[in-house]
């Protein structure tokens, strides 16, 4: 079974629109481990405009499944990380001003960067996972770099498929199983939802966790988070 692991900056958005402490971020993923998810994620950038620092570090005595740390690997971030030391770092090329991660990484352009970053992770017994789009060389670089798992950039995918367009999963299909057969672990993330979540699952070969923030958040202020999350587990059996 593919693990789920919520991301829970949409939390920390609501909670800083008003200031004090509700909705409580602790108590929240708290109940999301509760509710049966397998990792909590979080995406801390330097604005902290929604995950705080200081947020990553309260979670750290939280979190007793997977915590996943994502982020662009700039110094603030790679001190933090190795300060928490969570389950996996996820590297992301976000720029400062992104409103969301839009793009993977340029895996043989950046490579050395990387390399030494990821390295550096590994020493401090972090696993590391690299956020790719679904390019067969990004894939191969990531190889390359050393890095443990990749993470499948979703988005073409759910817009394809958001418009009758099934063939938007050819490419995933392929970069998992050139990763599985060059032994990189598969993570995937960004705009699914439970729309496209079994689809995308059901063939994506080895496909060890999902990342979902957005479209789960939204969906449970319909359904209700325990709900939610249950409904996802059930797609990805």
């Amino acid at each position: 079974m593919t693990k789920l692991s919520v991301n829970i900056n949409k939390i920390a958005t609501l909670r800083n629109a008003r200031g004090g402490n509700v909705p409580d971020l602790l108590k929240v993923a708290t109940d999301i481990q509760k509710f049966g998810a397998e990792g909590i994620t979080i995406h801390p950038r330097p604005d902290e405009r929604h995950i705080r620092y200081q947020d990553a570090r309260d979670l750290k005595s939280i979190v007793y499944t997977e915590y996943n740390i994502e982020g662009n690997p700039e110094k603030t971030f790679i001190d933090l990380v190795l300060e928490i030391k969570p389950t996996q770092v996820t590297l992301v090329p976000d720029a400062v001003d992104a409103i969301t991660s839009n793009a993977g990484w340029n895996t043989i352009k950046h490579a050395d960067y990387l390399k030494e970053i990821v390295q550096e992770f590994q020493s401090n017994g972090i696993r590391t996972s690299i956020f790719v789009d679904p390019v067969l060389e990004m894939i191969e670089g990531a190889k390359k770099i050393g890095t443990e798992r990749i993470e499948l950039y979703t988005e073409a995918f759910a817009h394809e498929y958001s418009l009758g367009n099934e063939r938007g999963i050819q490419p995933y299909m392929e970069s998992a199983i050139l990763a599985n057969q060059i032994g990189l672990g598969i993570n995937a993330g960004h705009d699914l939802s439970l729309d496209n979540i079994k689809f995308f699952k059901d063939n994506i070969p080895g496909l060890l966790e999902v990342s979902i923030g957005h479209a789960l958040i939204s969906e449970a202020i319909y359904l209700g988070l325990d709900n939610v999350i249950n409904m996802y587990l059930q797609k990805l059996k």
